[in-house]
């Protein structure tokens, strides 16, 4: 089937979106969302990583089942859980709830996401399927741009309830966009894995050297990004006293650098290698981490400090996320959604794990999440460089 790349774009970020519009618009919220259910700030900042953990299983579960029996039926089906589970989080009266309600909004929310760059490979491969993919994510960066803002306008509003009043609304208007406008994109002469099939397909993905040195590159950069995302509340709200409507502002900053990075990656994707600009986005990460360590040891670590290493670090994710993934999938183009289950299975469990590390202790200061985030960008870089040829070899 031949659909326009820039439609492509426009429609798989518009679903892709519904991932950061769920983390992002409820984080300047996240103080009175605490009160609101008698729990501290650091125990409702947990909601982040149970939705990062639902978001995990729902892609390892219908990643295959959209290889299996299509990307419309699976993308529209988690589309009305994700809608009716945020219109359930409305009632919720304590953390427990809270967080069960989350993790039933992420499994809809996986369901939907995991059939964005099958979608994007079932219809483009190589350079092509990276530039469609850095389009579809500068596109997308629109969303965690806005959401904080729209979710500060919304509990100025009426109150933090509101906020997923909106998510309900952004998941029936996709319904209604991509069964309107998205065709099926599945090659239907492809046969259907069994289960035993879906298993060994995982398998197949996970004994790939190469394919698991870039799924570490966007887990580990992805779980750097959800340290900091995890502990922005408490860092900016908290520990440099900042008022709800300026979060949306210095958390803002750091989209704006990812969206001029894939920028910057479209750009060098005519000369230079998806490889190429992978390790060099993980270099960088890695300067950056080394950066908020060492400020947060020599004790310099002011608002001024830490909002540009940040920035410079989120930034990268720009030429470390559309590149990785791309060249993944150009070994399992045959499987696409299964290897992208795995991957977003792998990527949001990290994240998930990186939040628990930042949020479960109640450290009150800013080690847990600089640690954090050293640590995933060593892990990225070692993982690229032990795992992947080196593009400049001969």
């Amino acid at each position: 089937m031949e659909l326009n790349p820039r439609r492509v774009a426009l429609l798989v970020a518009a679903n892709t979106a519904l991932a950061p519009f769920a983390i992002d618009a409820y984080l300047p919220a996240m103080g009175i969302l605490a009160e609101s259910i008698n729990a501290s700030i650091h125990h409702t900042e947990l909601s982040i990583s149970m939705f990062l953990f639902g978001f995990a299983i729902g892609q390892l579960c219908f990643g295959p089942l959209s290889d299996r029996i299509g990307r419309k039926p699976v993308l529209l089906g988690g589309l009305v859980v994700f809608m009716l589970a945020s219109l359930m989080i409305t009632t919720v009266d304590s953390l427990t709830s809270l967080l069960v309600w989350r993790f039933i909004q992420a499994l809809g929310g996986g369901a939907c996401v995991v059939n964005s760059a099958a979608i994007v490979r079932d219809c483009f491969s190589g350079r092509e399927a990276a530039r469609v993919m850095s389009t579809m994510a500068m596109i997308m960066m629109i969303a965690p741009l806005v959401a904080p803002a729209v979710g500060s306008l919304l509990l100025y509003i009426a109150g933090w309830w509101l906020i997923f009043v909106f998510l309900a609304v952004y998941a029936a208007f996709l319904l209604w966009l991509l069964g309107t406008l998205l065709p099926e994109t599945r090659d239907t002469s492809l046969p259907a894995a069994s289960p035993r099939q879906v298993v060994r397909n995982y398998a197949s993905v996970l004994r790939h050297r190469e394919g698991m040195g870039y799924i570490c590159a966007v887990a580990a950069s992805f779980a750097g990004l959800f340290a900091f995302v995890t502990a922005s509340p408490f860092l900016y709200l908290d520990y440099f006293s900042l008022s709800p409507g300026i979060y949306p502002v210095v958390f803002g900053v750091n989209v704006i650098m990812i969206a001029l990075s894939n920028r910057v990656n479209i750009h060098l994707l005519r000369h230079r290698s998806p490889q190429q600009n992978l390790r060099l986005g993980l270099s960088i990460q890695l300067v950056a981490a080394i950066g908020l360590v060492l400020a947060t040891a020599l004790n310099i670590a002011s608002l001024y400090v830490v909002v540009p290493l940040v920035m410079l670090f989120t930034g990268m994710i720009g030429l470390i996320t559309p590149n990785a993934i791309s060249s993944l999938l150009d070994h399992f183009g045959h499987m696409s959604a299964t290897a992208t289950a795995l991957l977003g299975g792998i990527q949001f469990s990290c994240g998930a794990l990186a939040g628990l590390m930042v949020g479960l202790f109640e450290v009150e200061h800013l080690w847990p999440m600089v640690l954090t985030m050293l640590a995933a960008a060593l892990l990225g870089n070692i993982g690229v460089r032990q795992l992947t040829q080196d593009p400049l070899a001969p």
